[in-house]
């Protein structure tokens, strides 16, 4: 058997496997088990580190630096309506050169390219200098708060000290290696309740109605330029995701009005500016107004450097062409990485598919992406 022959069959054939469990957030299904089964039988010391209901994994080769930790998320979207998929979705199935199932692309797929990629380095080089970690969660798709973040709070505590560290999110778009993305924009959002006074429709001097306070203010909201961006990001945007007033009739003005709008900011701004600007407005408004913001992730950025030129390397080397780079999208769990001072970026599959209907990867993707990871693996180690 080639060694390409060997890749396709080793990563489709645990790809399947974790397919096939229904992980769906926050449950981790069994996927968990079946790593660390995998991981230890090629020299890895597994730990598995729950929080609340969240199952997390931490398994390292060796202790002495520098360290590549690949980081990613055992848990599922929910497949929706069953009978709107061409094959049951916890099934997974190949057809036309695809396999098809929820997960295929994010991220069990990718997960089971760094695991065969990993297994077949260790075994050639027993004794490389450095280490390699897995970081897998099941808590990735939903709230993210007993995941990544709660192991990462416990390497800080035994202050485990991360070089580098690999995302594994579907972060190509039209072929595997043409986007690498080394940063994420932030993200804040905010629950606004803007309070009226109600009353009949016929006699608007006797109440006050929000949804006509609201509106200048909305104008100016989303025409407002927070910033311009710099050469690794654009400018920061904002999306009202929801409005809601009234109370289903035609004759009551309402008494309040509630929005939802989130912002994805670029590091030329602060949480704090945009929320003192948002104020500022809101006041000049003279609006009566609650607002309550959370706050959910922080912009980081990798520059240019060692784990960036190799990897970048290691893309052309299997496909001929070289990565664009890019911060845009949404947040991930390298969110929870960047700030310990490691180089943090993104390489996975085809993204056209994820969280969607017959989500599906090429079955060839996975042999290319298990032989990028790989020559990583090579160049940064040997």
């Amino acid at each position: 058997m080639s060694t390409q022959t060997s890749i396709y069959s080793d990563t489709l054939q645990l790809a399947i496997s974790l397919m096939e469990k229904p992980s769906i957030t926050p449950g981790d299904a069994g996927c968990i088990p079946l790593i660390i089964e995998r991981l230890n039988q090629v020299g890895f010391q597994s730990e598995l580190l729950r929080f609340g209901e969240v199952d997390n994994l931490w398994a390292k080769y060796q202790t002495q630096g520098p360290l590549l930790v690949f980081l990613g998320h055992t848990d599922v979207v929910p497949p929706g309506e069953h009978t709107h998929w061409v094959s049951p979705p916890f099934e997974p199935t190949i057809r036309d050169g695809y396999l098809y199932g929820r997960g295929a692309v994010d991220m069990k797929g990718n997960i089971a390219a760094m695991i065969v990629a990993v297994e077949r380095f260790v075994t050639a080089y027993p004794s490389f200098q450095g280490s390699i970690a897995f970081l897998l969660t099941s808590d990735e798709e939903g709230p993210a708060i007993n995941g990544t973040q709660k192991v990462v709070e416990e390497l800080v505590r035994r202050n485990e000290q991360i070089t580098w560290c690999i995302v594994g999110e579907p972060s190509s778009l039209n072929h595997v290696g043409d986007i690498i993305r080394n940063g994420r924009r932030g993200s804040l959002s905010a629950d606004l309740i803007i309070h009226g006074v109600q009353g009949h429709v016929a006699y608007p001097h006797l109440a006050k109605n929000p949804i006509h306070l609201f509106t200048p203010f909305l104008n100016e909201l989303v025409n407002t330029t927070w910033d311009n961006g710099n050469e690794f990001f654009p400018p920061t945007q904002l999306q009202v995701v929801h409005i809601e007033a009234g109370t289903g009739t035609y004759n009551v003005i309402p008494e309040k009005l509630i929005a939802k709008f989130n912002f994805r900011y670029s590091p030329e701004v602060t949480v704090e500016l945009l929320q003192q600007r948002v104020i500022e407005m809101l006041s000049r408004h003279q609006l009566d107004f609650e607002i309550h913001w959370q706050y959910s992730a922080a912009p980081f950025l990798t520059t240019p450097n060692q784990l960036l030129k190799q990897v970048t390397a290691s893309i052309f080397e299997v496909t001929q062409t070289t990565p664009e780079l890019s911060t845009g999208g949404g947040t991930s769990d390298g969110r929870f990485i960047a700030p310990l001072g490691a180089e943090v970026i993104e390489l996975g599959l085809c993204n056209r598919t994820i969280h969607q209907t017959n989500e599906c990867v090429a079955v060839a993707d996975l042999a290319k992406l298990t032989a990028i990871y790989g020559i990583i693996l090579e160049k940064l180690f040997l």
